[in-house]
């Protein structure tokens, strides 16, 4: 018999939190790669089915975020196109293209981190997610560990601006 306090632990040990915590480590595994740092992930029944990060420059394909790349791989993990009662942890607001994969996929739940002003398509910007007509509106929660997902993109940006200004300098 479990005591209420085990049950708190449980709990907080699958929180958004949680597994924000788990997709910032595969934005840290895009940056370490070269890419922007940005990770994903999809968890079905507390357990992670599908995982992502940016690999844009690295395969060379413009759809390769890191939501589509964990949508992907949690479709095939459920052997299904739809995935229905799952939620899709992103460390970046995503763009309106990974926004149609969320609709089209039919994830239910959406939880991000830094918001992105530019092309953020959950709100900041535009609000794909949740315009009206739309075959399928998930839920969404924003602003999970946004401070260390946006300090992420933050120095990362800040260092490529800085060694693209070294290079020119060189030449």
């Amino acid at each position: 018999m479990t005591n209420s306090f085990q049950q708190a632990d449980v709990a907080a040990l699958y929180s958004d939190e949680y597994w924000m915590q788990q997709a910032l480590m595969l934005a840290r595994k895009a940056e370490q790669r070269g890419e922007i740092p940005v990770g994903a992930i999809v968890v079905y029944d507390n357990q992670i089915i599908g995982e992502g990060w940016n690999q844009s420059i690295t395969l060379n394909d413009p759809t390769a975020h890191a939501e589509v790349i964990a949508i992907r791989q949690a479709a095939s993990t459920l052997n299904n196109y739809r995935l229905i009662n799952t939620t899709l942890y992103i460390t970046l607001e995503p763009c309106s293209m990974c926004a149609g994969a969320i609709i089209h996929s039919r994830i239910k739940r959406v939880v991000f981190g830094a918001t992105d002003y530019k092309t953020g398509a959950a709100g900041s910007f535009i609000n794909i997610l949740a315009y009206p007509g739309i075959n399928h509106l998930p839920l969404i929660q924003s602003g999970i560990c946004a401070d260390e997902a946006s300090q992420l993109l933050s120095q990362f940006f800040k260092r490529r601006r800085a060694e693209i200004k070294m290079s020119k300098s060189k030449t």
